[in-house]
């Protein structure tokens, strides 16, 4: 297992690295330490001491020093991503040697070996902050869930952010052809459904269609095909080492697939029409997102017109009718904090018959409400930066 001592290693600047840099003359653990480079897809150098000045002890994004070597070392500049490796499950005294060289992490094999390799995968992909992950949800049928994060994916990447729109709903149809893109080359869901273990940042982003300058992984036209919880946190995982944002449509109901998609969300937003039955639908929805989901807010759609029963539904009270049902209200009900409230944009269906996806009208009040949205996220939601 691996146990954090003090600091994480530094993140790219430019989105590439080297491979690590391996210490150590122990022949079996070299073997085994150059097989999970393989692994990860990285290229190691291998020393059997600290290389001159100005040599790849500085300049390795990653230190894997074996517990041999710690001697030969001890005297180097202190820096982050230094590993020390060990094989000894009950060897206390690794901590101590861990600290005198100024090792950010211990780790003993083959315990801590899938720890290792996505670690070494990470730089070798030059991975930084993780993308800021929002996910999206109808909290009711025909909501306007899957038009509102095409636009939010689209806005993102009209702003310059790297911005991949995943697709977790296989009933909903392909977003890919809300964004007029069914006809794109690029790998669909199919494609992805048995993966196992670690998918490819750079590898998920380059084998998707691109479509108004974002990434997507649709569904095809085909029979539906079952993502397994495995195959969905591995590419939801590889999408968020890209950085930039991902959007993630979401179905209503919570099976497994959807809970370890949601597991990676930093923020939720449960799309719900100004409906009594909308409104007690999205409560139903709201509990069980809520389990795995803790940033869950609420935008208001433009719901169809209606009246309330006369003696409310499910505990949300008795409402004489809807004129009065406004944003602020359905909040309340379902206990949620407020983001806003969805905009109709008239001629959106023609405009996308034409090739318009939506949010694609610079100025049209949907691409208005997005870009309001992102420029207030990164505050509300991660403290700071995007």
């Amino acid at each position: 297992m691996a146990g954090v001592i003090t600091r994480d290693m530094p993140s790219s600047s430019d989105g590439r690295q080297g491979g690590p840099l391996i210490v150590t003359e122990d022949v079996d653990l070299l073997d085994d330490l150059l097989r999970l480079c393989a692994a990860a897809g990285a290229r190691p150098e291998v020393r059997h001491g600290v290389p001159e000045r100005g040599g790849g002890w500085d300049a390795a994004p990653l230190v894997l020093v074996g517990d041999d070597a710690v001697g030969r070392v001890r005297g180097a500049t202190r820096r982050r991503g230094v590993v020390l490796v060990g094989r000894d499950q009950d060897d206390s005294g690794v901590w101590r040697r861990a600290v005198e060289i100024g090792a950010d992490h211990v780790l003993v094999l083959p315990d801590g070996e899938r720890w290792l390799v996505d670690r070494i995968a990470d730089v070798a992909e030059g991975v930084g902050r993780p993308a800021l992950t929002v996910g999206v949800i109808g909290g009711s049928g025909g909501a306007g869930a899957s038009t509102l994060a095409c636009a939010l994916a689209v806005t993102a990447a009209r702003a310059g952010r790297r911005t991949m729109l995943v697709d977790a709903d296989p009933l909903g149809g392909g977003l890919d052809v809300l964004l007029g893109g069914e006809a794109a080359d690029g790998l669909r869901w199919p494609a992805f459904a048995q993966s196992r273990g670690r998918v490819g940042g750079g590898a998920l982003e380059e084998s998707l269609p691109e479509l108004h300058a974002l990434r997507v992984l649709s569904w095809d036209r085909g029979d539906v095909v079952v993502v397994p919880p495995e195959a969905m946190r591995a590419v939801i995982a590889a999408a968020r080492r890209r950085g930039g944002v991902v959007v993630v449509d979401l179905p209503r109901r919570v099976d497994e697939g959807v809970a370890e998609a949601l597991a990676q969300v930093d923020l939720g937003l449960l799309v719900v029409p100004p409906e009594l039955r909308a409104v007690a639908g999205a409560r139903r929805v709201a509990s069980a997102v809520g389990m795995v989901l803790r940033d869950l807010r609420v935008v208001v759609g433009g719901g169809g017109a209606g009246r309330a029963g006369a003696g409310g539904l499910d505990g949300l009270g008795s409402l004489d009718g809807l004129g009065g049902f406004d944003a602020e209200e359905v909040a309340r009900l379902l206990d949620l904090p407020l983001v806003g409230e969805l905009p109709r944009e008239a001629g959106l269906l023609a405009a996308q018959a034409g090739g318009m996806p939506p949010g694609g009208a610079v100025k049209g009040p949907l691409a208005r409400f997005c870009t309001a949205f992102w420029e207030r996220v990164p505050v509300d939601a991660t403290g700071g930066g995007s």
